[in-house]
């Protein structure tokens, strides 16, 4: 039941009751991991498939989203020191000479509800920072962005890079002006339409 109460709590955005409930939790003997994939994951996913489709919207996902990091905060040292390791660790950032960061960090925070360690770079990112963030936390995933024409062409440098650079990193892209065909003329690893769909892109291609 506790789980259940979690996700409902946490797809509400209630973030006091969120850490309340983990704390329970874990008062009563729940095994972290249990909390984590029933609990809040469960209640990211459920938002993030009602956003794919309409049904709730960016103001919905930032307070779940704020929901899950507080219930994170009481759980991660429970994770741990149980052996809980995370998914896959992403880097994201946004493409260099672009400032725009809402999708990016909308995308983040829906790769943390799919269960990633997410680094996030920021903005106006050169292709060398997304290596260098890339090889020092051993990610699987870069996530690029864009949301400006002028500024989408610089995704091909960053796919261009890590090829250059012999780390065995998905590159996947996104951001408003980019579409799957221009995802496969640069030879990204892939393109995602919205942040949900990211994190599903994240996933399935750290199973392959």
């Amino acid at each position: 039941m506790s789980n259940e109460a979690i996700c409902q709590a946490l797809m509400k955005g209630r973030a006091a009751e969120v850490k309340t409930l983990v704390q329970q939790a874990i008062d009563a003997g729940a095994k972290p991991a249990t909390i984590l994939n029933e609990g809040l994951l469960q209640g990211m996913g459920i938002i993030g498939a009602k956003f794919k489709k309409n049904e709730v919207y960016v103001p919905e996902v930032l307070i779940a989203a704020r929901a899950m990091k507080a219930g994170m905060e009481i759980l991660k040292p429970h994770l741990v020191a149980a052996g809980v390791k995370p998914l896959a660790t992403a880097v994201i950032g946004t493409v260099k000479g672009d400032l725009h960061d809402i999708g990016k960090n909308l995308v983040g925070m829906m790769l943390e509800g799919a269960g990633f360690r997410v680094v996030d770079g920021g903005i106006d990112v050169p292709p060398e920072k997304f290596i260098e963030l890339a090889r020092t936390h051993g990610a699987s995933v870069i996530g690029v962005s864009a949301l400006l024409t002028t500024t989408m062409t610089n995704m091909k440098l960053v796919v261009d890079a890590v090829k250059e650079s012999g780390i065995a990193c998905k590159v996947i892209i996104g951001g408003a002006p980019v579409t799957q065909a221009y995802s496969d003329e640069i030879g990204a690893s892939g393109y995602a339409p919205d942040a949900a769909s990211a994190a599903d892109l994240a996933k399935k291609l750290c199973a392959a």
